[in-house]
């Protein structure tokens, strides 16, 4: 069985330096898994924060399961993240370090269990971000410069 992927946050290697990237479980309600398995998720402008030896993820929004009315939830609720100690510990040294924040990178389904993918990010500034889309843009010519001595 493979991973069924629900949304991406495509944006995050554009305006961060990505140093490490975690796998989470995530406290979730029936109808948030079932909407989930529609894909009706958005990760713009979310992110998450150790609050009290617990991770949380903020501003996720799962869109309410369309079949579900007995019971109404806020698409926008705080999350509960499933990790070890170890690796909250972890986190929590990392976090505190001037610029570090943590981003959710994509939600999933492997195995049937919904997880998200968690980076450990540092913002980039415009000129870093300048800087990207210019090698990428010198990258693809010269690509685009291979295959025309090629043919």
């Amino acid at each position: 069985m493979g991973v069924k992927l629900v949304c991406q946050n495509r944006k995050a290697r554009h305006d961060y330096f990505i140093d490490e990237v975690m796998e989470a479980g995530m406290v979730l309600l029936g109808a948030e898994v079932k909407s989930l398995r529609e894909g009706r998720a958005s990760l713009v402008d979310s992110y998450a924060r150790v609050k009290s030896g617990e991770v949380f993820v903020y501003n996720v929004h799962i869109t309410p399961y369309s079949h579900s009315h007995h019971v109404k939830l806020d698409p926008l609720r705080p999350r509960k993240l499933l990790l070890n100690k170890k690796e909250i510990k972890r986190l929590i040294g990392k976090t505190e370090e001037k610029g570090y924040t943590l981003i959710p990178t994509k939600i999933y389904f492997t195995r049937g269990r919904a997880k998200i993918e968690v980076a450990l990010a540092k913002g980039k500034r415009k000129y870093d971000k300048r800087h990207a889309l210019k090698e990428r843009e010198l990258k693809r010519e010269a690509e685009e410069g291979k295959r025309w001595r090629k043919s």
